[in-house]
């Protein structure tokens, strides 16, 4: 196997002519005669039995070549490649010049990664936000903690109120006239939940056990049965039980049943309230990374080859494939579910397929004037940290991603933090927060709707080369889908 030809095809395009050595292809063309024979039937023999040039004779004497071919190509593809010191990228469009007595010779037209420049990447400007944690976001936390170890009690002593469940019957009429998905039996509401049109549960609370009564309401303009937007009804209700959430005092015992690690109160604030800190710093840094991988994207000049573009685009669909599918789901079934095509998904997938690309070959080329280099110590400490992430043997680890492959990664990741620890930043406070106002009578509070998809993991699968360079600009990947449309009742579209 032997490179004999490299040659300009086009812009960050080569042709390239390489041979595979008669005695490797002939072996090829062997081993698939010897994997294909017992399936192949010829007239005076029993099936299986008839020697490989009878088949020949009969078939061609190329009848193995193209499943031959397939076996030596990529390997001499690879070296051919190699041995041009090209960094190629997408798929090679291969075609075979000859096949005779000295072997195979073929050329394959490939891309390659552009030429790229960059300046001005260090101590760029950005602004980053001022984190502060309040007493009310300590508070409103703990207060989800007590919600979540709360007890449910019955209520039979006092009337409904906002924050109670009750359970009713319905019967929902307009003009009169009942319609469908507008009647259930023992149906659990809580109270100021907004789970059903404005003005429902509103009209409950105050109500007893045993109470019978209508509430009447509007159907918002948008609601999603046409036939009732906008129609005033009337429903008649029954309700049967009311229960209370009983909340755990919020005193040092509290803090012992929720914590291990704490004995008071005043500690165990201390500690949501750094906890609150690290996550809006997190966020911050995630919020001045996405900031600057636009700023790079803005500095880069690159001529970037489409099958860059394309290959990335197939690596997003299939790492959302894999995560579909570590939760029990494939794109097939999602497909089905959504309405959404393959291609659709890809359209969707582009964009952010495309800045990763930029962002990655801006981190490279800074990277290289940087002079960034990676110790065989830290390459091995990826190794492990690979193998611990995905629970697999080390081993195992490095036989799937090349350790070129893994410095590439991580002179991606330096050459980041070298663009973060140059950077200059101008602090900003928060965006005050808006006091929402109510809503105009018989106007409809308006709610997202339910979101279909599946939830996707956060932890990208490295199956056949490390992620870390990933990390290095955030996308979603979670493609939209229209919302379910549901029947007629008195429930809104549900979150």
């Amino acid at each position: 196997m032997a490179l004999t030809k490299k040659e300009v095809y086009g812009k960050n395009q080569y042709e390239i002519e390489f041979s595979v050595d008669k005695e490797t292809f002939d072996g090829a063309v062997a081993a698939v005669f010897n994997k294909k024979k017992a399936s192949i039937s010829v007239p005076g023999f029993r099936k299986g039995k008839a020697p490989r040039h009878i088949v020949e004779k009969l078939y061609g004497k190329g009848v193995f070549y193209e499943d031959a071919l397939n076996e030596v190509m990529p390997v001499a593809y690879e070296a051919a490649v190699k041995e041009a010191e090209l960094e190629t990228v997408g798929q090679p469009e291969v075609d075979v010049v000859s096949i005779d007595e000295n072997g195979v010779v073929l050329k394959a037209k490939v891309f390659v990664k552009p030429e790229v420049e960059i300046s001005d990447y260090l101590g760029i400007k950005v602004e980053k936000a001022k984190i502060e944690v309040t007493d009310d976001e300590v508070d409103a936390e703990i207060q989800r903690v007590r919600e979540r170890n709360g007890r449910t009690v019955e209520v039979t002593d006092r009337a409904a109120e906002n924050g109670d469940t009750v359970n009713i019957d319905y019967k929902g009429t307009v003009d009169g006239v009942a319609f469908d998905g507008g009647t259930a039996e023992k149906q659990d509401l809580k109270l100021g939940s907004g789970q059903f049109i404005p003005g429902f549960e509103d009209q409950i609370v105050g109500k007893k056990i045993g109470d019978e009564f209508d509430v009447n309401v509007t159907f918002p303009t948008e609601y999603h049965a046409e036939e009732l937007a906008g129609k005033a009804a009337v429903f008649h209700c029954v309700l049967h039980s009311i229960k209370a959430t009983e909340l755990p005092e919020l005193d040092d015992e509290f803090v012992k049943d929720v914590s291990s690690d704490f004995d008071t109160l005043d500690e165990y604030k201390a500690d949501v309230k750094a906890n609150i800190q690290k996550r809006k710093e997190a966020a911050a840094d995630r919020e001045l990374e996405e900031k600057l991988c636009e700023e790079l994207i803005g500095k880069l000049v690159a001529d970037i080859p489409e099958p860059m573009f394309a290959q990335e685009t197939e690596n997003f669909v299939r790492d959302y494939d894999n995560r579909l599918r570590s939760q029990g789901l494939d794109l097939s079934t999602y497909f089905k579910y959504t309405g959404l095509t393959l291609e659709q998904l890809r359209e969707q997938m582009r964009p952010m397929a495309e800045k990763q690309v930029k962002v990655r070959l801006a981190l490279e080329k800074i990277a290289s004037l940087e002079n960034v280099t990676v110790s065989e110590e830290t390459i091995e400490g990826e190794y492990q940290r690979i193998a611990d992430a995905y629970n697999v043997p080390l081993e195992q680890v490095k036989a799937m991603i090349d350790s070129n492959d893994i410095a590439a990664d991580m002179k991606v990741k330096v050459a980041m933090d070298l663009v973060k620890g140059a950077v200059k930043t101008k602090a900003k406070s928060a965006a005050k927060k808006k006091t929402a106002e109510p809503a105009a009578e018989g106007e409809a509070q308006k709610k997202p709707a339910k979101k279909t998809t599946a939830k996707s993991t956060a932890t990208k699968s490295s199956t056949a080369k490390s992620s870390t360079a990933k990390s290095t600009a955030s996308k979603s990947t979670t493609a939209k889908k229209p919302a379910a449309k549901k029947a007629a009742e008195p429930k809104k579209d549900e979150e």
